[in-house]
């Protein structure tokens, strides 16, 4: 018997010999993997924050991009209104006449002539269709008959001291 307790107590010993490296092993496991994501969690946060701060950056030089184009753009606004004020200064809109103290345009396709008599005065302006003489405010349309099948409008849209803004166009009288 003392030989089978001897083999017995062997047998007890290698049993927890092996649960003994089982459970080292098994800790050596959980550690060894705890560790691995450790490390591997370590990395995606570098790498997120290098992200993130690379993000920032290109979003502050986007926003100065924007702010350079915003302003270059006003700029180009304003340089557009002046021209197309000095554009309207020398060829203003179809029909639309700058009409100096004491000068005289053939306007309508030669239908009329009209003439600013005198500087412009606070109350109105005189101005003379075709020989007969109109006081007109700014507003006002004046409406000439040429004849039974052609009438003509002369306009005022503004003035000021040194000239009156008109339009004059003449049309063709519809029949009845």
């Amino acid at each position: 018997m003392t030989e089978s307790a001897g083999s017995e107590r062997i047998a007890q010993r290698y049993r927890l010999r092996l649960i003994g490296f089982n459970v080292l092993l098994f800790l050596a496991g959980v550690i060894g993997g705890f560790m691995y994501r450790g490390s591997a969690d370590y990395r995606d946060i570098r790498d997120s924050s290098q992200l993130v701060l690379q993000a920032r950056s290109e979003n502050q030089d986007l926003a100065t991009q924007l702010n350079e184009e915003r302003a270059d753009l006003a700029v180009l606004q304003a340089k557009l209104k002046s021209v197309q004020d000095a554009l309207g200064a020398i060829m203003p809109a179809e029909n639309t006449y700058n009409v100096n103290p004491n000068q005289s345009l053939t306007v309508a396709d030669g239908h009329l002539t009209i003439a600013l008599v005198g500087a412009p005065a606070n109350e109105g302006v005189n101005i003379n269709i075709n020989g007969k003489q109109h006081m007109a405010t700014a507003g006002d349309v004046i409406h000439v008959v040429l004849d039974p099948l052609t009438t003509c409008e002369v306009g005022v849209h503004s003035f000021d001291m040194f000239k009156a803004v008109v339009t004059a166009s003449c049309a063709a009288a519809k029949p009845h």
